[in-house]
């Protein structure tokens, strides 16, 4: 598995409405799509600007196929003029381990 790890500082004043659009848009993208297996929504507890993506996905490929989907074409745009900076780390899954239940 394939993962990304994005650090995302958020333009101010802007917060909800990207909260809004990147929730719809891990939602859809959890439900849709086969090779998107985790797509979290994280908000870092000392800075109201930063929030962080946690993405898994099957493979490189599920990733590159993510950013052809309707939903990632139609939300980019937006999305993009809400950021002020990001940064991606990308990373092989060697483990996994959900908690049961």
């Amino acid at each position: 598995m394939f993962c990304i790890f994005i650090k995302v500082t958020l333009k101010p004043g802007i917060k909800e409405e990207y909260l809004r659009v990147i929730r719809e848009n891990a939602a859809a993208s959890v439900e849709y799509e086969p090779g998107c297996h985790i797509f979290d929504v994280l908000e870092d507890r000392e800075n109201e600007s930063l929030v962080y993506l946690y993405e898994v996905y099957a493979s490189p490929e599920a990733l590159q196929a993510h950013k052809e989907t309707a939903h990632y074409r139609k939300d980019r745009p937006l999305i993009n003029e809400l950021i002020a900076e990001q940064e991606v780390i990308r990373a092989n899954v060697l483990q996994s381990a959900p908690r049961a239940g």
